[in-house]
């Protein structure tokens, strides 16, 4: 990849041809800006991998160009990949939105690099002055509170990233509306390249407002009389702040479950985001001895993840709360992709247990954080970008977006589907692609440890498959013999007792292979022994089931 002196570069190092992981970055010579750090949620099939992160080698290798860090807001596909980025390069800073900023304070708490970080609070009015770069940014409106669009000024305009936005006009929590004046006037002073959210670019609407789901919730809630159980998104305060008033207005006291739940109240409450009266909030003893028509607990789990505490209640196996008969679930979200299948068994359980759920936008107690075609074209229209590119959305979303850029004005020449780690520079000439950088998945498991492998996680995906099937023999190399097996041990592959003579069948080809290699040599080799064992036994199982378990030769040799 070169970068020519007059152009300016932008990469997206994650976020495109997927929902999460965002991650992009504008380069002007020896100055970087990033613009969000997040995770993607794994799919089904990547066990025991909690989500994915980016490959940071190419900010690594130019970690002395890195001015800062900035984020629009604070939903973990946009902020949870920071504390990873900063164990590499530690000495970047970050500027973020102040509920943003405490929830990345808790991540970096956790990782226990806290005090080595250098962390800036940023607001709209905010401008980051750089020896050739210049940052600024712009009120938008989301399903989080302090949500901001990035605009980096480069001598050749400036390159607008939206974050996650959509134009609510009525927005709830005495939040202010997006800044459309703002927006214009970087229209008006020139914008080189949009980069703008694609979530909802095959939504043929405006999205509705938080403040309509607000009311369809309240009446809801009004009109149940036993216990709820309201489960949403932790960062969604919005969400958080309709529950709470529709508890305070029935008489209900509220129950907080889950850790990410308990944290993202207190930093409502800390902030001045929720306003909750003395005495509502109660623990879980209390909760036990209150009459069902006056609780409501509020808990994670709305994307039916395992540990989280709506599926532990789903499942019977939560300590402190048992499911009545006369439940009510609302869920007040949508599964994010790879999470449809989590939250059906979650809501089935829930349902086997008595409950009542109420769920999805048909009743209305869910509205998107993201623009609609008619926002997205909106925001071409103000922006009057020279280039756009769609970022934040599958393929398919990222084409329609372009087609709806275009539809607002945009060139079709002038508007680019991009994938992860291509790099387009914009110069006085035009735009090229000008190369590409690595940006492999690199994967997260459950002990927190980067970069699992991608050898590791085919080694699950076999073994979660096919199964296993372990060679145990005792050999003399010096003398070419098999003193004694080889045995075979199966698991998950086959039941042995029912599979005797197939067994047998691989323990005679074992042998035969055994003798074969040492027999080819003088000095017998441990190691291509038992990688020719793996393999030919792999091809003979093949050939009698159809199934490839991962094939684990164990050799002691006999000195």
């Amino acid at each position: 990849m070169r970068i020519k002196n007059n152009e300016v570069a932008v990469v997206a190092i994650g976020g495109l041809h997927e929902i999460g992981r965002n991650m992009y970055c504008v380069q002007y010579q020896d100055e970087i800006i990033i613009m969000d750090c997040g995770i993607k949620f794994p799919e089904d099939e990547l066990l025991g991998i909690n989500y994915v992160i980016s490959d940071y080698s190419y900010l690594v290798k130019n970690r002395q160009k890195i001015k800062a860090l900035v984020v629009s807001h604070g939903h973990e596909d946009h902020i949870g990949g920071i504390p990873f980025l900063l164990e590499k390069i530690p000495e970047i800073p970050v500027y973020a939105t102040p509920y943003a900023l405490a929830l990345i304070k808790g991540k970096l708490d956790e990782h226990g690099i806290l005090r080595t970080t250098e962390l800036h609070e940023e607001h709209e009015d905010t401008v980051l002055k750089f020896k050739k770069l210049t940052v600024s940014f712009f009120r938008t409106t989301h399903s989080i509170p302090d949500t901001l669009g990035i605009a980096v000024h480069t001598p050749l305009g400036a390159v607008v990233f939206t974050g996650d936005f959509k134009f609510d006009l009525t927005p709830v929590m005495n939040q202010p509306a997006p800044d459309f004046q703002r927006i214009a006037k970087l229209g008006e002073e020139g914008v080189l390249a949009l980069l703008s959210d694609s979530t909802n670019a095959e939504v043929a609407q405006f999205t509705k407002s938080e403040r309509f789901v607000a009311k369809s919730l309240h009446d809801i809630i009004t009109g149940i009389h036993g216990r709820i159980i309201f489960a949403t998104f932790a960062s969604n305060l919005y969400r958080v702040s309709t529950a709470i008033q529709a508890a305070i207005n029935t008489g209900r006291k509220v129950a907080i479950f889950g850790r990410s739940m308990e944290n993202g109240v207190q930093n409502g409450i800390d902030l001045g985001y929720l306003n909750v009266p003395e005495g509502l909030i109660v623990d879980a003893n209390e909760i036990n001895h209150t009459p069902a028509d006056q609780v409501m607990i509020l808990c994670t789990g709305s994307q039916g993840e395992p540990l989280a505490a709506l599926s532990r209640i789903a499942s019977g196996t939560h300590r402190q709360i048992s499911l009545q008969p006369d439940d009510t679930v609302i869920f007040s979200s949508n599964p994010i992709p790879g999470n449809t299948l989590s939250v059906n068994h979650v809501i089935n359980k829930l349902m086997e247990g008595g409950a009542n759920v109420i769920h999805g936008r048909v009743n209305n107690v869910h509205t998107s954080g993201h623009g609609g075609q008619e926002e997205l074209k909106m925001m071409v229209r103000l922006t009057k970008p020279q280039y756009m590119i769609p970022v934040h959305g599958e393929y398919r979303m990222q084409v329609i977006h372009t087609q709806l850029a275009q539809a607002a004005g945009v060139p079709a020449d002038h508007t680019f589907v991009l994938e992860n780690g291509e790099v387009i520079c914009f110069g006085p000439e035009g735009s090229r692609i000008a190369g590409h950088i690595p940006v492999d998945d690199v994967y997260v498991d459950t002990s927190g440890t980067a970069d699992v492998g991608n050898v590791v996680v085919h080694d699950r995906q076999v073994l979660s498959e096919d199964g296993l099937v372990v060679i145990v023999a005792t050999v003399d190399y010096k003398h070419k013999r098999v003193l004694a097996g080889p045995d075979v041990l199966s698991r998950g592959f086959v039941y042995m007792r029912e599979s005797t003579e197939l067994i047998s069948q691989a323990q005679k080809h074992i042998y035969h292979i055994l003798k074969t290699e040492m027999d080819k040599t003088d000095n017998p080799k441990d190691s291509v022994i038992r990688k020719s064992i793996a393999e030919n036994l792999s091809d003979f199982l093949y050939s009698k089931t159809k199934r490839r378990p991962m094939v684990l030769p164990m050799l002691v040799e006999k000195k």
